[in-house]
């Protein structure tokens, strides 16, 4: 726990966006949600596929202002830092996903959950492999030494696929390359089952487009802070996104915009949206000076890490504690949302609540001056 950092209030609005809209899609009431607030199938993108990436981009986006820190210290030192952290956000991931540790076994008691059932993989794993290989590419690379990697990842990315997946299926559901590496590698019975069979969207191979979200968050946050207050810098950010966009639809044409493969279209895409996003936050303000609503978002802002981590142990426990034969998640639903609003609006209204609920934790550790940093 430390006192707040530096901030740049576009950037903090827009990471306590990404963490406020995270939570919302994240805890339906139901799986019978309105279109936007569901993953696309397969190819395309929803605005629930920008959320992720876009939490990604402002990892980075906090990386401008704590590497600037790491001139001061030795190779040594900074190696075990962003180690240190990358193990603890992986760890943290790990654990979140073997929660609660026992599961309902038939005979209706409990069975201990044994480490040959768990996930591997999963959203803070992927957070923090992206952020410890961007940190160390950062560090250790000049800046245009960086860029080139990230094309090598994003190109090598997509010639993995088209070679080694199966022929006329690369871009598939079951005959894509990373399912295949991720199979080899870590076996069935440690993949996500979230499609009704073992594949993991936040697999080994697909990491490493995702980790090019990362740098542009970086230097991205660099450019903020440069020329972010000028119209000139303001153009600037809204050009490249408009640039990235038109490219991630015409690569598209090739190599399918698709969240759960994160293709390198995707990571073009989703890119320029931040970036035009930004702006947008941007214009109004410091340009326009309109910071009247932003405290809202400045709540998940300050604690992004530890409100999402707590926004999904919640919920593990939720669906865990049964209660009149159903979860308690399932309960809450039933009982208090659907007959309020049934069906869609329902499910939204629950989402909604319990992002509040979030935000309150948020608030209380704010005004505490409670800032958890990992």
């Amino acid at each position: 726990m430390s006192s707040a950092p530096q901030r740049f209030l576009p950037l903090d609005v827009f990471r306590g966006m990404t963490v406020c809209f995270m939570i919302i899609v994240n805890t339906p009431g139901t799986e019978d949600s309105f279109a936007p607030l569901r993953h696309a199938h397969w190819h395309g993108c929803t605005p629930t596929d920008l959320v992720f990436p876009s939490f990604l981009f402002a990892v980075g986006n906090a990386m401008s202002f704590s590497m600037r820190k790491y001139d001061q210290l030795g190779t040594s030192a900074v190696l075990a830092k962003i180690l240190r952290r990358t193990f603890l956000i992986f760890l943290l991931g790990f654990l979140m996903y073997w929660l609660p540790f026992v599961r309902h076994a038939a005979d209706g008691g409990w069975e201990f959950i044994p480490i040959g059932d768990t996930r591997i993989l999963g959203v803070l794993q992927r957070i923090a492999l992206c952020y410890g290989l961007a940190s160390l590419m950062i560090y250790f690379l000049p800046k245009k030494g960086v860029w080139v990697l990230s094309a090598v990842l994003l190109l090598g990315y997509w010639l993995i696929l088209w070679v080694f997946g199966q022929s006329g299926d690369q871009y598939g559901i079951h005959g894509n390359a990373a399912l295949t590496f991720d199979r080899f590698i870590m076996g069935d019975r440690h993949l996500y089952k979230g499609e009704g069979f073992p594949f993991d969207p936040e697999g080994i191979l697909s990491t490493l487009p995702a980790i090019v979200n990362v740098v542009a968050g970086y230097y991205t946050g660099l450019f903020v802070q440069q020329q972010g207050k000028t119209q000139k810098g303001l153009t600037r950010l809204i050009m490249a996104g408009l640039a990235l966009i038109i490219a991630a639809q015409i690569w598209n044409l090739a190599f399918p915009i698709n969240k759960k493969l994160w293709t390198s279209s995707y990571v073009l895409f989703t890119v320029g949206i931040d970036l035009l996003l930004l702006s947008l936050l941007i214009f109004i303000i410091d340009f326009k000076q309109q910071t009247g609503w932003t405290g809202f978002f400045t709540v998940f802002g300050k604690n992004p890490l530890f409100l999402y981590l707590l926004s999904e142990v919640v919920v593990i426990f939720l669906y865990f504690i049964h209660t009149g034969g159903v979860s308690v998640y399932t309960w809450i639903n039933d009982h208090i949302f659907q007959p309020i609003a049934p069906g869609k609006v329902g499910s939204l209204l629950f989402a909604l609540a319990y992002m509040l609920f979030c935000w309150s934790v948020g608030k209380i550790l704010d005004r505490k001056r409670i800032y958890v940093r990992v």
